[in-house]
């Protein structure tokens, strides 16, 4: 048989699911287009990144050749044990608390693959095809790809500056209750800091109210709470708020997860969860059929920058350097963008995004005048807001990064955007 004659290859449903996704072709568009002002990837500063302290880790791990070669062996599916207790101690500090106070040990932290592997894990573990996670309109996209990649439905809620609202909360819940759908809803998602797209934060009430929500609605199944806290640590004004996790006294409604990625090195790919008794041992079946355990090396890395201080004195000099790059692009949008009647943008205390709405007539989706305009003429790139919805989604806002330009490329990039603008209106 020749090759022409091959038959087609079966491919699985789950793939599916998860085909075209948009971040494939954002990631396209940057690699065909070298010159453009990229304002749209979610990348941390370049110039930041930990060197010193990276260095300084490594040569500890590998100082002792028993302890070098532990670091270099396989570790295990949760994660090595000195880097989890590290977790731990790092996780109380946040909370405010001491290890022992927070009422759980190190078997309730799982070590993963950056953040992004355990809402993918959880996913998996507690999603059926039909099933139902009800998620704030607007959320992360990437995660929207999860959903759609088990044949889960998202649900949207209607959102503010005070995160997802509620009141709409309670609403969607009862009207699904009213469809005889309720059985169906597994799971809320919250980015509790400073979220992606919007760079706001859920207020310390909602916190509270997310929780007991999620308690009272828990008829047929317990619903849990994902809580995505990728950015907490990307403080740059503001209170600083207490996590979902810490609103559930029994914790056992809420799976908390948290990356090293944003505040240390997104190359290192190391997260963790802290996750529900009865949820942590499907999470590490699952993982064990994807690796067995994430890089033990970069885990025992992290503990050992963890222990050292060293993350601490780092995170204050990202911070800084954050601070002025979000600076830098409220005050062109300000300069740029307010003669534009309708536009609008929102001023995050945090994380590594600005929110803008246009006119309502302008389209900024990949098919729009705009996206075109921007990219292949103006040479500058945005993600359309409307990836970020889970229906219904307006078509005249975007996502605007602020972490990998420079404070310069991210003022040249605002000007050409706005010129973007102003040539499709």
């Amino acid at each position: 048989m020749t090759d022409n004659h091959l038959r087609p290859v079966s491919l699985s449903r789950r793939w599916h699911y998860a085909r075209e996704q948009a971040i494939s072709f954002l990631m396209q568009q940057a690699v065909e287009n070298p010159q453009v002002i990229s304002l749209a990837a979610g990348l941390v500063d370049f110039e930041t990144l930990p060197v010193h302290e990276a260095l300084a880790g490594v040569q500890e791990l590998l100082a002792d050749k028993d302890r070098a070669r532990h670091a270099l062996q396989y570790g295990t599916t949760p994660g090595a044990d000195d880097a989890r207790r590290a977790v731990l101690q790092h996780f109380a500090r946040q909370e405010g608390r001491t290890p022992d106070q927070l009422g759980f040990d190190t078997a309730r932290v799982v070590l993963t693959t950056g953040s992004q592997q355990l809402l993918s894990l959880a996913c998996e573990v507690l999603l059926d095809p039909g099933d139902i996670c009800l998620v704030a309109d607007p959320t992360y996209f990437v995660f929207l790809g999860n959903l759609q990649g088990v044949g889960a439905e998202a649900v949207g809620v209607a959102a503010d500056d005070d995160g997802m609202r509620t009141d709409a909360l309670e609403a969607a819940l009862r009207q699904l209750e009213a469809a005889g759908k309720l059985e169906r809803v597994k799971l809320i998602y919250v980015v509790s800091y400073y979220d992606n797209p919007r760079g706001v934060s859920m207020s310390g009430q909602r916190r509270r109210e997310v929780v007991d929500i999620a308690r009272r609605w828990s008829r047929t199944q317990r619903i849990l709470i994902l809580e995505d806290a990728a950015y907490r640590e990307l403080r740059y004004d503001g209170p600083a708020l207490p996590s979902v996790w810490s609103c559930d006294p029994t914790g056992e409604h809420v799976i908390y997860t948290q990356t090293f990625s944003k505040s240390f090195s997104p190359g290192l790919r190391v997260g963790f969860g802290i996750l529900p008794q009865d949820v942590i041992g499907p999470v590490c079946d699952r993982k064990g059929n994807e690796d067995f355990g994430s890089a033990n090396f970069n885990q025992r890395l992290i503990g050992k920058v963890l222990e050292s201080g060293g993350f601490e004195q780092h995170l204050q000099e990202v911070c800084r350097n954050y601070v002025r790059k979000r600076d830098a692009m409220l005050e062109a949008a300000e300069e740029h963008f307010s003669s534009i009647p309708g536009a609008a943008w929102v001023h995050p205390a945090g994380g590594l995004y600005v929110w803008m709405t246009l006119p309502e007539a302008l389209d900024t989706g990949f098919n729009g005048r705009l996206f075109e305009e921007a990219v292949k003429r103006a040479g500058v790139m945005y993600v359309p807001g409307g990836l970020f919805y889970a229906a219904g989604s307006p078509r005249n806002q975007m996502r605007l990064s602020f972490g990998v330009q420079t404070p310069d490329g991210i003022r040249e990039g605002m000007r050409r955007l706005a010129g973007a603008v102003r040539a499709v209106t």
